[in-house]
Parts: C-alpha cells; structure tokens; sequence
C-alpha cells in the first residue's frame, strides 16, 4: 500500500484515527463537568490504567470537549523529579489570563491572580525548581504562609471564585499523575476538597498509572470518595477491530477475518499496539484485503520497532539491578507475580531486592496490583525482555 496514506498513528498519545469503545469514558467527564460548571456536585475523575491504552488520548479527548463548552483548561503533564508548585504555576497562570477573555469577569479575576502571585513568590523559596519569568502582583496573606496544603487551597478557592463570576468552570488536567510526590498529591487533593465544600467551580481530570489509586488513597483517606477513579483497559475484541479496521475501510483497504484475529491476538486489543500492527501492515501489504500471512509477517517488523523505541526508552533508565530484577520478572511470564518468587529466581533475600522494586515503582516500570504482588505497567514488555537480555 502507499505508505503516504497510511491511515494509522501509533505514537505517545496521539489520536488514533479511529477513537473506538471509548465513547462511555467521554460521556461520563463530560457529564462531571457540566455539572461543576453548573455548580452542582461532582466528583473529579482520575483515569488509570497501564502504559498503551490511551490515557493521554482519552484526557485530551475530553480537554477539548470541555474547551468547545466554554471551560477554562489548566494543562500540566507532571515530570518525574518536579515539584507540583514548579508545574502549575505557568499552567494556571496562562488559565486565568484566558479567563480575563471573558466579558463577566471583574474584581474576582485579579484576585485570582494576586493570589497566584502571592504562592509563586513564596515556594519559589521553598522549592529550587519554580522559576517564573514575569513579574506578578500578590497579596500578603493570601496563599502566603508557606504551608502547601493551606496555600494551594486559598489559590484554587480564589481561582473558582473568578471562574463562578465569569459564569464558567476552570479543570486541571494533569497527565502522569503518579510522578507528584506524596505530599504534594495530599495538599493537591485536600485543595480540591475545600473548593468542592464551597461548591466552585474547579475539579480536577487526571491520569495516570494503576499505582496511582494506593498513592492517593495514602495521601488522603478520604480521596476515594472525592475522586471517582475510572479503569481504563485494553480494548474487546468488538472495539480493538473497529480500531484496526474503519481506519483502513476508509481508504478502500479489508482485512480477512484471520487477519484481523491475528493481529489482535499478538497486540491483545492494545490500542497504542494496534496502531503499531496497523501501521507495518499497510506497509507490507501490496494488495486488499490483508490476509493473515501479512499480518504475522507485519509482527516481526512491528515488534523490532518496538524493541527499538517504545520499549528500549524505558530500559535505558534502568540500573543494572533494575534491569534484573524485570529480567526475573519475565523469566515467570506475563504476571503478575509475587515478590518472594521474583526473588527466588534472582537467588536473593526478598528484603535485598525489595528497595529495588520500590525504585521500579517510583519509575512506572511495575506497580503493585495487590499486596505481595507486582506486575509490569508496560504490556508485552515480559517479551522484550526475554528477546533481549540473556537470563
């Protein structure tokens, strides 16, 4: 086929052309935020689940239904080794001078903004990494005591009193939300326990890893009854062939249906996955429909990409003691597994490998479905390993 139409997108989270079986997961956020908008009661959404199903897809997805109703977005994608206070002052900074668009908006709005200034100014202190690059007004005693949790809570009251007046909502979306520290997750979260109490107009939508429902349920007890924390999972079958299929039915091109098992039994309804199969398929094959000798031929070029780049990026981080301890891991297959099994197969003491797990958590690479056990946070990754480094 003419790789110049080539209808397929994989890469990290990029839309597929064809959204399918999320249609559910939409409707629901959209629901949660007409409804702050509204000023009526609704929880925040976290969105979680492993690394390729389209979390960032989906959190974009509903960003830009939220922006086409008139809210106001605040974007941030949390990198390791930040702080929280370094990420959202820019991005709530650029949200509310969007807010001043609006005709509505009066005193409440530079308020809003004194107190942004008043928390920019004093955790630039107290931590190393904010860095502004404008001068902003503040307000002593607003958002100034150098306490996160009553700072942050004082910044978003004064930002959902602005966005009341202007008659619209303001959400933080934050994408890889596992990476803000504990501390920070639980002032985050206590800040939109307060606005939630005063019924403004603020939430939050987020994603991030699985592990992310014990952080924050240790950050605060109460975040399970804040948050409503929606699973988001490899596609059924029914789904994974509409985005394997519709993509290429709009360029004239079919798949057999051996061909289409084929595919979704090597990617196991993987979005991000499907994309990859989808893309080399269309590469390889000359002629429609696409039968299964394709598809299995289109599994050893997408599997070398992938072991050149969606998989390698994530090795390269690793320590060599890291790198064991996932190379043990997949020696016992997909999993998950339990810890001290993982250990007999390193022919270590549970105890000495133990802070190694914990570091493997705090990078994404696996996380802790229940106690004693782990599994990877990135699929087919039991098989990069096994291909790639001798055990």
């Amino acid at each position: 086929m003419d790789p110049r139409q080539n209808p397929y997108a994989p890469g990290a989270g990029t839309k597929p052309p064809e959204l399918a079986g999320r249609s559910q997961i939409i409707e629901r956020a959209a629901i949660s935020l007409d409804r702050i908008r509204q000023g009526r009661a609704a929880r925040s959404m976290i969105l979680h689940g492993l690394r390729g199903v389209g979390k960032t897809v989906l959190l974009t997805e509903i960003k830009m239904g939220a922006m086409e109703r008139g809210i106001i977005p605040v974007n941030i994608e949390a990198p390791e080794d930040r702080s929280l206070p370094s990420i959202l002052i820019p991005a709530l900074r650029s949200a509310l001078l969007r807010l001043s668009r609006k005709e509505a908006v009066k005193a409440k709005l530079s308020a809003a903004l004194r107190a942004l200034g008043s928390f920019a100014k004093v955790f630039k202190v107290k931590y190393s990494d904010v860095e502004f690059a404008v001068e902003m007004a503040d307000e002593a005693g607003v958002a100034d005591s150098g306490d996160l949790e009553g700072d942050l809570a004082d910044l978003l009251i004064a930002v959902g009193e602005a966005a009341k007046e202007a008659d619209t909502a303001v959400v933080i979306f934050i994408d890889e939300l596992q990476y803000i520290p504990e501390e920070q997750l639980a002032a985050l979260i206590s800040a939109l326990h307060r606005t939630s109490q005063s019924q403004l107009p603020v939430t939050l939508m987020a994603a991030g890893l699985p592990q992310l429902i014990g952080q924050m349920g240790r950050a605060k007890s109460y975040a399970e009854r804040l948050f409503e924390f929606v699973p988001v999972d490899k596609l059924d079958y029914s789904a994974a062939r509409d985005a394997l299929c519709k993509p290429a039915e709009r360029e004239g091109v079919s798949f057999t249906p051996k061909a289409v098992a084929e595919i979704i039994n090597q990617t196991q309804g993987y979005p991000y996955f499907l994309q990859e199969w989808g893309k080399h398929v269309w590469d390889i094959a000359e002629t429609s429909p696409i039968d299964e000798q394709i598809s299995k031929a289109a599994t050893d070029s997408a599997l070398a990409e992938l072991d050149q780049s969606f998989f390698r990026v994530r090795l390269d981080r690793l320590t060599p003691l890291e790198k064991q301890y996932l190379r043990a891991m997949a020696e016992l297959g997909p999993g998950p597994h339990r810890s001290g099994d993982i250990a007999e197969k390193m022919q270590k003491p549970v105890s000495s490998v133990a802070p190694v797990r914990n570091q493997l958590i705090a990078k994404g690479m696996i996380f802790s479905p229940s106690h004693g056990d782990t599994a990877f946070t990135v699929p087919l990754f039991d098989g990069y390993m096994r291909r790639t480094l001798p055990f």
